[in-house]
């Protein structure tokens, strides 16, 4: 018999299923639940439990990981763990959801003793499937106490952003500056097309030069966004960026205006980058 608890996870879709793979052979045993059969069969091939509800789930496990499509689904699932888990058990929510549906939900979970984490993933398939995602965990430092062991079998980043609640608030601020960042890339592919530029040259040249610097990320590490004083100890880096980005956004507008390329984002990137640098 094994000191460490037995591990639930409910949802095996693109991520879930690659995350609950690293998660066999666990000490403590292993039960999953997918409402499709094909995604559990390989589980049970390898010795993993396939329970027939999420509430089989929760009889059977004290520390339980869901990761499914939407609020709705979590609402769903969560509320079958309720229903059958000890208090004691901890249930981390992975998905992307609403900041006050797992507010609400963890104040469910607190009346039957049981406590719920907002745990959401950075790192998509590739990240699950190579164990290097990024986990923004909102509850309380037991909780975490509690997820940290079968959470590192999938995670080589797990930050502790808050209460419940603050997990998905970072995952939020993260997916904003992810998918303004994709909405830039397609300003960028439209004008090197413009200017009869290969584009898997520009994309080569963005993820090489972007796994040097750090990409918008190196610039991240200032204790607030606010506005700087002059000896702040990030002034003279961060003017320095501004310099070097106002030119050369000044020089791909008027090569966008020259090539008939509209870039909506650029014209507004030019105008916000010194407050957002917090010049």
């Amino acid at each position: 018999m094994s000191d460490e608890p037995t591990i639930g996870f409910v949802g095996l879709g693109n991520i879930g299923a690659p995350m609950a793979r690293h998660l066999l052979g666990w000490p403590g045993g292993l039960v999953v639940r997918d409402l499709a059969e094909a995604a559990t069969a390989s589980f049970a091939a390898d010795d993993a439990t396939v329970a027939g509800s999420a509430g089989e789930v929760a009889e059977r496990c004290s520390v339980i990981s869901v990761m499914v499509l939407n609020d709705a689904q979590v609402r769903l699932v969560v509320g079958e763990l309720l229903d059958s888990a000890a208090p004691g058990t901890v249930v981390a929510v992975h998905s992307t959801i609403h900041a006050d549906t797992a507010v609400e939900l963890a104040s469910d979970a607190a009346a039957r003793g049981i406590e719920l984490v907002d745990a959401p993933v950075s790192g998509g398939f590739m990240g699950a499937h190579e164990a290097r995602l990024a986990i923004m965990v909102g509850g309380s430092p037991e909780a975490l106490d509690r997820v940290r062991g079968p959470f590192s079998r999938f995670a080589d980043l797990i930050v502790h952003a808050g209460p419940v609640g603050a997990g998905t608030k970072m995952k939020l601020a993260r997916n904003l500056m992810h998918f303004v960042a994709f909405t830039a890339a397609g300003e960028a592919q439209r004008l090197a097309e413009a200017n009869d530029l290969r584009l898997g040259d520009l994309a080569s040249v963005v993820r090489h030069s972007d796994a040097v610097t750090g990409g918008p990320g190196a610039i991240m590490f200032r204790d607030s966004a606010k506005p700087m004083e002059r000896d702040d100890d990030w002034w003279e880096t961060l003017d320095h960026v501004r310099n070097l980005g106002e030119k050369d956004l000044t020089l791909a507008l008027e090569l966008g205006s020259e090539s008939g390329v509209e870039l909506p984002l650029g014209h507004l990137a030019l105008n916000r980058l010194a407050a957002e640098l917090g010049l």
